[in-house]
C-alpha cells in the first residue's frame, strides 16, 4: 500500500482481526509491488487524516470504515486491487461517516505530487525575493536577510494552507478572483489585528521568556518594558497591533518617576517650588526620551516575521498633568522628527491616533492645548490620525453612553460590541461593553465588481451570487474560529497567558478557544466605486446609489450570520495595497478592460471616491459620509489638504470631521532631500541642490508609507500608479 495506509504505531483494537474479506486479496501499490490487504491500514491512515482536520474517530465509526471497505472489496471480485481503486473505496467511506476526515484524506492523498509542485513555485518565488525583492507589503525591507528568509517561508505557508484549509470552491473563488483571502502565510498560526491590554500585563509583574518581569517603578523603565512587551507579543500575531490610550497607561509611571525626583530634590534641600519645577522638568526628559526610543526601537527592528510590526497608540482624553504631558510630549517627539542635524523627518511607527472629545479638545475647553499640539504635529507630519468620540456613527455612541473608547486596530478594523455579560447583546441596561484586550482572526474581501460582471454574463442575479460568495466567506470564517480555537496558549504567553486578551490568564498547555468568542472576523468590501461605474457607468461622485444598496445589502447578510452562527463578523473597508493592483489583472483576465472600472493599473479601495476626481476636501468628507455607518467593522475618512502647512486650514477642516464622526486622516505627501536635507510638499527633484536622492512619504491606505527610501520605493507599481494620479486624496 502507499505511505498513506502506513501507521507509526499499533492501534490498541486490532480491527484487521475482526474485518476480513472473504479471501485473500492483495492491494498493487503505484510501483506495482503487492501487499496483502489489511483493514488495519486504513484505519491508521484515516485516523491521520482525522488528526490533520482536527477530530477522531469513535470505536463505532471505526468499525462502519471497516465494515464498509471489507464490504466494497468482496464486492469487486477479485484478487487484486490498484491502490487507486482503493483509495476511492476509503474515501467513499469516509464521505459515509465523517465528511470533513473525506476531505483531509482526498486533500492528502497526492501529497508527493502536490508537494513538487509547491516546492518548486516557493523555490520560483525565493529567486525572485533573493534577486528581485518583494513589495507586497510597504512594511518589509525586502533586501534584509532576516526578511528574505520570512518571505520564503511566508510563499511555503501560503502554499500549504491552500492545499489543506481551503475548499475546492473557495480556491476557485480565490483564483477568479471573487474573493480576496488576506494573510494567507499567517492564517494558519495566530490571529489578525488587536487590542492589546498592556496596562494589565504590567500590573503586578508578568513573565516573558522565562523571566519574570516587576512592575516597572519608573517612568524611563515602563518605556523600556512596554517596548520589549510590544515587540515581543506584535511577534505572534500579523496585521495591527494597538496599545489603546498610552497617555493613561503611562501617567501612573510618570507620578512614580515624578514623586522619586521630588523626593531627591527635597533630600539635598532644594526649595520646594524649585524642586517641583525640577522634578516635573526630569519627567519631562523621560518623557522624550522614552518616546524617541519607542521611535528607534519599532522603526528599526525587524519582527520574527520579518516586517517592521504595525504598532499603533491612541491617545489625548488623559486630563490629569502627566497624561496631558505624555500626549503633547509624543505629538512633539513624532514633529521635530530623527535624523541628523539639519535631516530630520518623521517616522511612520508607531502610528498616532487622536482620541477627540468635543467636551475636552473643543475651543476654550480644559485640553484645547493637547488638541493645538495634534493639530502642529498633522501639518508637519501627517499624523496623528483623529477618532472622533463625540460626533455621530457608531465609535461616538459607545462612548458617549459607556464612556468606553473603540480605538482603531492598526490603520483601520474597529471591534464590534461584545458585553461583559452579556456577550453578543447586552444582558440588561447596566452591562458594559469591553474592547480593550480583544481582536480580528483575519479577512475575507469581495470583489465586488467581478461579482456583477459574473451575474451579467451569466444572466443571473447580483444578488443571487453576491449571496454564493458571502456564504463561502462565512464558512471559512467558521472553519477558522474553530481551527484557531485547537490552538495551545503557549503559542502567545503575553496575550493568552498574561492578560493582553480578555479571558487571557489561561495555562500554557489550554487552548484557547474560549477567548476567542470575542474576537471579531471581516467581510471586506473593495473597489465600491469601480462597482458603481460597471453598474450604470458612473462614479461615486456622480451617483453611488446602487453602491449603497449594496453595501445595506452585505450589512442586513452578516446581521443573519452574526444571530445564527454566535460570531461577531464585521464588514471592512479594505485598504487595497497589493490587491489593487492584482484585482484589476483578475478582472481583466475573466471580462476584459472596461473604461472607468479596469482601465487603469489599480483599483480604488474600499468605499473611497476615486482618486483622480477633482473634487473639494469638503465634498470628499460628504461624498463618503454615505458609506461610514455601513462599514463599522473598518473604515477611515481621508482628504487631501491642498494647502501647504496652513494648520488652521487643517484645524477647521479636523473640526468639520469630529463633527461628523469621522475617523480622519490628513494628507500631505511629505519629501525630504537626503543630500542636503530640504523639505517641501510633492517634491521628486530638490529645487535646491538638485538631487533625486529623496525620501518621500505618502498615505498607503489608511497608514503612511514610503514612496521612496533614498530613490527607490517600498511601493509595488500599482500603488505607485494610483499616488501618481491622486488628486483628492
Amino acid at each position: 500500500m502507499s505511505s498513506n495506509f502506513e501507521h507509526d504505531h499499533e492501534e490498541n483494537e486490532d480491527y484487521g482481526k475482526q474485518f476480513r474479506p472473504d479471501r485473500e486479496i492483495y492491494v498493487v501499490k503505484k510501483d506495482g509491488s503487492k501487499e496483502l490487504f489489511n483493514v488495519q491500514k486504513v484505519i491508521s491512515a484515516v485516523g491521520k487524516s482525522a488528526y490533520r482536520a482536527l477530530t477522531k474517530f469513535t470505536k463505532e465509526e471505526k468499525e462502519q470504515i471497516c465494515q464498509y471497505v471489507v464490504d466494497k472489496v468482496n464486492e469487486l471480485e477479485v484478487d487484486e486491487v490498484p491502490i487507486p481503486i482503493m483509495h476511492n473505496i476509503v474515501e467513499s467511506a469516509l464521505e459515509q461517516v465523517k465528511p470533513i476526515v473525506a476531505k483531509s484524506y482526498r486533500d492528502y492523498r497526492n501529497y508527493k505530487q502536490d508537494f513538487v509542485r509547491m516546492l518548486d513555485d516557493v523555490y520560483k518565488k525565493s529567486q525572485s525575493i533573493m534577486y528581485i525583492g518583494d513589495k507586497e507589503n510597504a512594511n518589509t525591507d525586502s533586501a534584509l536577510v532576516s526578511t528574505k528568509r520570512s518571505l520564503i517561508f511566508n510563499q511555503l505557508n501560503k502554499e500549504l494552507y491552500q492545499k489543506f484549509f481551503l475548499t475546492t470552491e473557495e480556491i476557485q473563488a480565490c483564483r477568479d478572483g471573487y474573493i480576496y483571502v488576506h494573510d494567507m502565510s499567517a492564517r494558519r498560526d495566530t490571529m489578525n489585528c488587536c487590542l492589546f491590554d498592556v496596562q494589565n500585563v504590567l500590573t503586578g509583574g508578568f513573565e516573558m521568556g522565562n523571566i519574570w518581569y516587576n512592575e516597572p517603578k519608573t517612568l524611563d523603565v515602563a518605556f523600556d518594558v512596554i517596548g520589549d512587551i510590544v515587540l515581543s507579543a506584535a511577534s505572534q500575531q500579523y496585521g495591527g497591533f494597538t496599545v489603546p490610550s498610552v497617555d493613561l497607561i503611562l501617567e501612573p509611571y510618570a507620578e512614580k518617576s515624578y514623586n522619586r525626583a521630588l523626593a531627591k530634590y527635597e533630600r539635598l534641600g532644594v526649595a520646594a517650588d524649585v524642586a517641583e519645577r525640577e522634578a516635573l522638568a526630569d519627567v519631562k526628559k523621560e518623557f522624550e526620551q522614552g518616546f524617541q526610543g519607542w521611535e528607534y526601537k519599532f522603526n528599526t527592528v525587524a519582527s520574527s516575521r520579518g516586517d517592521y510590526p504595525f504598532i499603533t497608540v491612541t491617545a489625548g482624553t488623559g486630563t490629569g498633568k502627566f497624561a496631558q504631558m505624555a500626549t503633547i510630549t509624543m505629538l512633539e517627539v513624532r514633529r521635530k522628527g530623527q535624523g541628523k542635524k539639519d535631516h530630520k523627518k518623521p517616522v511612520l511607527f508607531p502610528k498616532i491616533v487622536f482620541l477627540y472629545d468635543e467636551n475636552l479638545h473643543g475651543p476654550g475647553k480644559p485640553l484645547e492645548d493637547v488638541f493645538e499640539a495634534g493639530v502642529e504635529c498633522s501639518a508637519k507630519t501627517m499624523y496623528p490620525d483623529w477618532l472622533s468620540l463625540t460626533g455621530k456613527g457608531y465609535v461616538a455612541s459607545m462612548y458617549k453612553q459607556y464612556g468606553k473608547i473603540v480605538s482603531p486596530m492598526g490603520c483601520r478594523a474597529f471591534l464590534s460590541p461584545w458585553y461583559e455579560r452579556g456577550g453578543m447583546h447586552p444582558a440588561d441596561d447596566k452591562d458594559q461593553p469591553v474592547f480593550v484586550g480583544r481582536f480580528n482572526i483575519g479577512a475575507v474581501s469581495l470583489h465586488l465588481p467581478m461579482i456583477l460582471a459574473k451575474a451579467r454574463k451569466e444572466s443571473r442575479d447580483f444578488y443571487e451570487v453576491l449571496d454564493y460568495y458571502l456564504e463561502l466567506i462565512r464558512q471559512l470564517h467558521i472553519r477558522t474560529y474553530a481551527y484557531l480555537g485547537e490552538m495551545r496558549a503557549s503559542t502567545n504567553p503575553l496575550a493568552y497567558c498574561e492578560g493582553g486578551f480578555l479571558g487571557g490568564h489561561l495555562k500554557l498547555t489550554d487552548k484557547i478557544k474560549p477567548l476567542l468568542k470575542s474576537a471579531t472576523a471581516s467581510f471586506g468590501i473593495t473597489a465600491l466605486n469601480e462597482l458603481q461605474e460597471l453598474y450604470n457607468g458612473k462614479s461615486l461622485v456622480e451617483d453611488g446609489a446602487f453602491a449603497v444598496e449594496v453595501l445595506e445589502h452585505i450589512n442586513q447578510k452578516i446581521s443573519e450570520y452574526k444571530e445564527e452562527d454566535g460570531n461577531l463578523y464585521a464588514i471592512y473597508g479594505t485598504p487595497a495595497e497589493n490587491l489593487c493592483g492584482l484585482q484589476v489583472k483578475q478582472f481583466r483576465k475573466k471580462y476584459g478592460i472596461i473604461e472607468g472600472v479596469s482601465d487603469r493599473e489599480y483599483v480604488s479601495n474600499s468605499f473611497h471616491c476615486h482618486v483622480t476626481e477633482d473634487i473639494t476636501p469638503i465634498q470628499k468628507q460628504d461624498l463618503e459620509n454615505r458609506f461610514w455607518d455601513l462599514s463599522n467593522g473598518g473604515k477611515i475618512q481621508y482628504v487631501k489638504y491642498p494647502i501647504d502647512y496652513n494648520t488652521e486650514a487643517i484645524k477647521t477642516l479636523i473640526h468639520r470631521a469630529m463633527d461628523m464622526g469621522f475617523y480622519e486622516g490628513v494628507n500631505l505627501s511629505l519629501a525630504y532631500c537626503d543630500d542636503c536635507g530640504h523639505q517641501e510638499l510633492e517634491m521628486d527633484v530638490c529645487p535646491v541642490c538638485g538631487s533625486r536622492n529623496l525620501t518621500k512619504i505618502d498615505r498607503m491606505n489608511g497608514y503612511l508609507s514610503y514612496s521612496r527610501v533614498h530613490g527607490d520605493t517600498r511601493l509595488n507599481d500599482a500603488k505607485m500608479a494610483e499616488i501618481a494620479e491622486r488628486k483628492s486624496m
